[in-house]
């Protein structure tokens, strides 16, 4: 019987045919920690008896969640990990290059076939490239950041074959929130997606990272695309590696196979307060929204700041909608910065932040007071996500954002 891509990744790191349900102790290649879960981990260590990190070279430190540091206590945080890395020999990323999911991959610090670690459950992300990628709590990440090891249970697989060719100002968001509200928010519970097909072979890394992003919205321990010539056209210049093979096998034994045809997808939105909640556009066009955020790191790209931008063209946005951009890294607010979006945004009337997470965890700007209605790019919409809990966010696609905050209420793209 043959393997699927997350059976071979742990086959070649323990150096035996692994099956998915074994338990194995599996060595790391990366562990990623940042401000707001980074400390407790940080504790965890040093409770442990750690005194010298695995290898300073695999663990990943940065800012984003707080930044610049908005309270005393996140001055002292940073203040704390600040420290920790000088005395542990591990290079910070600090406040200077934006949104850990996306520096991770920008800075070549994932790779197809690797195993990487970080204690923020959208570290799934990085499967975009072939890693196998899974975020774990900071009692976990301490033991990792010790030993550059941890027990993994290996997941069974779920197969999403998508093929089709999406429409216009229809994309890789509105796929991935199509399929969470297909399995359900609990319907991939530790098990990985392998995202597949020629639609997934067409996306760019982009599209591709917004998919494996919002795999842990439906539970899920990874989300995957196996690396093809998009991944090594990626990589090249981000890591010294020859290209190699790494896919499911035809008669891999995956835990249940769907299919999705994205050829008459219409955007979509998901509504408060669960990510299984997508609906067509066309269902909730015409609410009323306050805040319109266009962000994060699963639609703060350059490709995703060019989709909004197309789609506001010369025009402003409403007066009364407050609209916040903010790029995903320092690269893509500089490539935005030189192809003209930032002033393109500024102009029609938006605040742009600089790179950072901004309100899509609610712990630092752009809260919503009770009552208030967020259209959002990330990945969350639970209650009290972003401010208040008598608030309410609805997720969508970049493009869906800006046509909404042309217009101040939910609206579909393709209307505009």
């Amino acid at each position: 019987m043959g393997s699927t891509i997350v059976e071979k990744i742990f086959s070649r790191k323990c150096g035996s045919d692994i099956r998915a349900g074994e338990v194995v102790m599996t060595p790391i290649d990366g562990a990623m920690i940042h401000d707001i879960t980074g400390p407790l981990a940080i504790q965890k260590f040093s409770e442990m008896g750690g005194e010298h990190v695995f290898d300073p070279k695999h663990v990943i430190m940065l800012f984003d969640h707080q930044i610049p540091a908005d309270s005393l206590e996140a001055a002292k945080i940073h203040q704390y990990m600040r420290k920790f890395a000088a005395e542990q020999g591990i290079y910070n990323y600090d406040i200077n290059e934006g949104v850990c999911h996306q520096v991770v991959l920008e800075k070549g610090r994932a790779a197809p076939g690797e195993i990487v670690v970080g204690a923020d459950s959208h570290t799934c992300m990085y499967g975009a490239v072939g890693a196998f990628a899974t975020g774990i709590g900071s009692t976990d990440m301490g033991f990792a950041l010790k030993f550059g090891a941890l027990y993994f249970k290996v997941p069974e697989t779920i197969r999403a074959e998508v093929s089709g060719k999406f429409q216009k100002r229809v994309g890789a968001k509105d796929l991935i929130l199509a399929i969470a509200a297909d399995i359900g928010a609990d319907g991939a519970t530790y098990k990985a997606i392998e995202f597949a097909g020629k639609t997934i072979e067409k996306l760019d890394m982009a599209g591709r990272m917004t998919c494996c992003n919002m795999a842990i919205e439906m539970g899920a321990k990874a989300g995957i695309v196996p690396p093809d010539k998009v991944t090594w056209a990626y990589m090249k210049g981000r890591r010294k590696m020859k290209p190699f093979d790494l896919a499911s096998d035809v008669d891999a034994k995956f835990a249940e196979k769907r299919t999705y045809d994205v050829s008459d997808l219409e955007p979509q939105v998901a509504i408060p307060h669960n990510v299984d909640t997508g609906l067509p556009v066309s269902k909730v066009a015409g609410i009323h929204v306050d805040q319109v955020f266009i962000g994060s790191c699963t639609n703060g790209r350059y490709e995703d700041l060019k989709e909004a931008a197309d789609v506001l063209g010369k025009k402003k946005f409403h007066t009364g909608t407050r609209v916040l951009v903010i790029p995903a890294s320092r690269d893509e607010y500089l490539k935005a910065l030189e192809n003209g979006l930032i002033e393109k945004f500024v102009k029609a009337g938006a605040l742009v932040e600089a790179p950072c997470c901004g309100p899509c965890m609610g712990g630092s700007f752009g809260l919503l007071a009770p009552g208030e209605v967020s259209l959002s790019t990330s990945n969350r919409n639970f209650r009290g996500r972003q401010g208040s809990t008598e608030a309410s966010v609805y997720l969508c696609s970049a493009a869906t954002a800006a046509a909404s905050a042309m217009k101040g209420e939910i609206t579909d793209p393709r209307e505009v």
